[in-house]
């Protein structure tokens, strides 16, 4: 588990928020995701908001449902806990990788012509007060959001950004206990930091449509209770802490590495956290847009399970969903399928080893969707097999499997290798396939990025890294639709590769371990180092 280490660019939608009278559930206008529109992908179900279904196929899984902290036998069936198949309403990336499928870490096009980096600004981070220090680990990924002019006006942010249309800032939580705000534009602070307290190792989630609300786990006790926790990015105040001490986990660990996912058709979250429990939670979001007024009043639903494969129910990997279906895997090598509308699993399979890396979901038709994932080395010992697999996402059979030989370092601070990074699903002319970053690949320090044919698993091309890489790959295109990747790696580098052939354009070195994910808004790119510095690079 990871202990250290024109042409179209989607314009901002203006959203109009209104609430329920009552109180009820917040309303937001739909919107549109900018890796959810291209035409690659399929036109949503004409009857999308109609629950899946699926036989149960639980091998051994056991299961228990938790409600106002009881435990209950099952709780009635909510057929409103659909997402939407668009999941952003405001421009930017929102939640890590950028949407429910975990599929959309940049945002809109890019007009690439040089095929080059440039670091343009670098901003600092506190450091933690034990042996943590600043900057970010694995996964964190910065939010990095567009704000409409209305709700602008109503922040707490510096001048000029209130009044600066385009606007567009960058949010960023550290190993430093801080959560930063930056203007991606420049670089500079933009709001005063939040302080956390504890180190926080994940990648914040800001609500997808429009309605102010911060999500941050925290991932190492330090000088707080752990947990995570909902702010309001009116005025940066807290609006409810969720403790992860929890007497109805199994483990203990309560660090919480997930990004949160919102339904904004719901008002709901599901997020889970490293003691193993996966949390529905209804928000009860109260957001008056003309006064800026925000609150929540939340009920949890909680996930508890074992399986006969493993005893080790940790969480670190981002809840990916389809629908009603979430999806994740665990410290001990179960991928699990769960329906959110009754709370129960609906498959399980055994990945063989910790798998950490987020469920990718690739939807290849109206009713046909795909699971990417993998594995890392870890309990098999000092050396053996990560495995990277596809799987049909209604049914859990698996369609391919490839494995690779990996290597890892044990101990009490473990720093393994496989797959930590979360796999690319190409699209538009690279929607033929799926890439994946391993670690420790045939040797300690190397790596290997691989482009994989969606449909038969067979190499496309292959690029091998000195140095290993736990940041995941992120994919972005222009005009024409050509994919191109931008790959960290452990000993600083950025390098960018065309993603039809493999081949390196270009590459940077900022001297520091890159452990975090980058986020990346049209021609701007953002990620932070596990020093204190955070980089804004732009691709030319």
């Amino acid at each position: 588990m990871p202990a250290s280490p024109t042409a179209r660019l989607v314009l901002p939608i203006l959203l109009g928020v209104a609430l329920i009278a009552c109180g009820g559930k917040a309303k937001t206008s739909a919107g549109v995701s900018g890796q959810a529109d291209s035409a690659s992908k399929p036109a949503p179900p004409k009857d999308h908001r109609k629950p899946l279904t699926a036989p149960a196929d639980l091998r051994g899984l056991s299961y228990e449902i938790f409600q106002g902290g009881k435990k209950v036998a099952k709780i009635e069936a909510d057929s409103n806990q659909v997402f939407p198949m668009r999941y952003n309403g405001i421009a930017g990336v929102t939640t890590f990788r950028g949407d429910a499928f975990r599929s959309a870490p940049s945002y809109g096009v890019a007009r690439i012509r040089e095929k080059k980096l440039k670091k343009v600004w670098q901003a600092s981070t506190g450091v933690s007060g034990g042996r943590w220090g600043g900057g970010a680990g694995w996964t964190g990924q910065p939010a990095i959001v567009q704000w409409p002019s209305g709700l602008r006006s109503k922040m707490n942010l510096k001048e000029p950004y209130r009044r600066t249309n385009g606007f567009t800032e960058v949010i960023q939580a550290s190993l430093a206990g801080n959560v930063y705000f930056w203007d991606l534009a420049t670089g500079k602070p933009t709001r005063d930091p939040i302080r956390i307290g504890n180190p926080i190792k994940g990648s914040v989630a800001v609500h997808p449509n429009g309605i102010p609300m911060l999500y941050v786990g925290d991932g190492i006790r330090e000088k707080a209770q752990p947990g995570f926790r909902l702010f309001s990015l009116v005025d940066q105040k807290l609006l409810h802490f969720f403790p992860t001490d929890d007497g109805a986990a199994f483990r203990r660990w309560p660090g919480n590495d997930c990004s949160a996912l919102f339904n904004s058709a719901a008002d709901t979250m599901v997020v889970a956290s490293e003691n193993g429990l996966l949390h529905r939670i209804e928000l009860g979001t109260k957001w008056n847009p003309a006064t800026g007024q925000l609150s929540v009043k939340p009920k949890q639903v909680k996930f508890r399970y074992k399986s006969k494969t493993t005893r080790e129910q940790g969480i670190e990997n981002s809840v990916a969903i389809y629908k009603n279906f979430a999806y994740f895997t665990n410290n001990g090598g179960d991928l699990v399928c769960l329906d959110l509308t009754t709370m129960q699993p609906v498959w399980n399979r055994d990945v063989q080893d910790d798998s950490d890396a987020s469920c990718v979901i690739d939807v290849e038709a109206e009713d046909r969707w795909a699971v990417y994932t993998g594995c890392e080395v870890d309990k098999q010992g000092s050396k053996g097999w990560c495995y990277v697999r596809k799987f049909d996402g209604r049914t859990g059979k698996p369609l391919w499997t490839n494995q690779y030989r990996c290597l890892t370092i044990l101990g009490a601070h473990p720093v393994n290798g496989g797959l930590l990074a979360t796999p690319i699903v190409g699209k538009n002319r690279a929607s033929d396939r799926v890439v994946f970053s391993l670690a420790r690949y045939e040797r300690m320090n190397a790596g290997l990025l691989v482009a994989l044919d969606k449909k038969t698993g067979k190499e496309i091309w292959r690029y091998p890294l000195a140095n290993y890489a736990w940041s995941s790959p992120v994919d972005f295109y222009d005009a024409e639709g050509r994919m191109y990747i931008v790959q960290c790696t452990s000993a600083g580098e950025m390098k960018l590769i065309d993603g039809e052939t493999g081949r390196l354009l270009h590459e940077l070195n900022f001297g520091a371990n890159i452990e975090a994910s980058p986020a990346i808004f049209g021609d701007m790119l953002v990620v932070a180092a596990r020093g204190t510095q955070i980089y804004g690079v732009r691709i030319l």
